[in-house]
């Protein structure tokens, strides 16, 4: 008597999930967004040039690219506006706001401070290159494991906060749960940007004794700590949202006029001391709560 051979196992049945297409894109929100992904790709694209003086201005290619990541967030911010006011914010322009942000205020600011370091730590008389895991010193290898930190911190800060955030309300944006990637963007990019004004218009290429070995150390450390701040379940409050909407006390206006007057004379110093500031705000709340306790 024959015995019947076993039945294979049979495969669990794949559920598809149904197609829905859009049924339309909002043109004014999404231009301003892709214009935010094409300032970032911008600024790497000037970011990766040997420092120098450019075409543009008489500007050093890293200034450019600060430059273009601040003008990437004045993009990021009008989109939003955009859509609130045409009534066209949607799921898909969310997702598209995330990816422009991360190459944006992610990749962009980590590829800055790398070249930036890699041009002052060593001296730009015999160091061409961008640091990376191939270096020959344990302190390049350490700068570029920050900024891959960095932009790994930037990708799950914005993969967190689309998870999160199930209301497109504005009363449910009143403030963030860690650093926003502009923010985190904008400190490591107006540094940069305040670097390379001292370098060109205050030391005129001669920097004092210790600048250049003091500011590839400082550079890195702040990148590291606001990779940390993104990631962190710190508040920080949306400063449109929480300041410039609706009705405010008189007194609120005449403080938003003093940074605005003190950038019309030393601008690369006060977006510095702007986004250091707010980096910095949500921390100091907690310790202040905490002694207050």
């Amino acid at each position: 008597m024959t015995t019947p051979l076993p039945t294979p196992p049979t495969r669990p049945h794949r559920t598809h999930r149904p197609f829905t297409p859009l049924p339309g894109i909002a043109v004014v929100p999404t231009l301003f967004t892709l214009g935010n992904l094409v300032c970032g790709f911008a600024a790497i694209h000037y970011a990766s040039k040997p420092i120098g003086e450019s075409a543009i201005l008489g500007w050093s290619t890293l200034t450019i690219a600060g430059s273009l990541v601040i003008a990437g967030m004045l993009f990021d911010a009008i989109d939003g506006f955009a859509a609130r006011i045409t009534g066209s914010a949607s799921e898909f322009g969310a997702q598209l706001d995330s990816m422009a942000d991360m190459v944006t205020f992610g990749v962009a600011p980590a590829f800055m401070m790398l070249r930036l370091v890699s041009y002052y730590y060593g001296g730009p008389e015999h160091y061409t290159g961008i640091l990376g895991p191939d270096a020959d010193n344990a302190y390049g290898k350490i700068i570029w494991g920050v900024a891959a930190f960095y932009i790994c911190c930037t990708a799950l800060r914005l993969a967190r906060f689309n998870a999160e955030t199930t209301s497109l309300d504005e009363e449910d944006h009143r403030y963030f749960r860690g650093l926003p990637s502009p923010g985190a963007g904008g400190t490591v990019a107006s540094l940069t940007l305040l670097h390379q004004h001292l370098m060109v218009a205050r030391f005129h290429e001669v920097p004092p004794d210790g600048f250049e070995r003091t500011s590839a150390l400082l550079l890195p450390l702040v990148t590291l700590l606001v990779s940390a701040a993104m990631i962190s379940r710190a508040r920080y409050w949306h400063l449109v949202n929480r300041y410039l909407r609706g009705r405010q006390p008189f007194a609120a206006v005449a403080w938003a006029i003093l940074p605005i007057a003190f950038a019309m004379w030393w601008f690369q110093v006060a977006i510095a001391v702007s986004f250091t500031l707010y980096a910095l705000s949500a921390p100091a709340a907690w310790a202040f709560r905490r002694l207050r306790a």
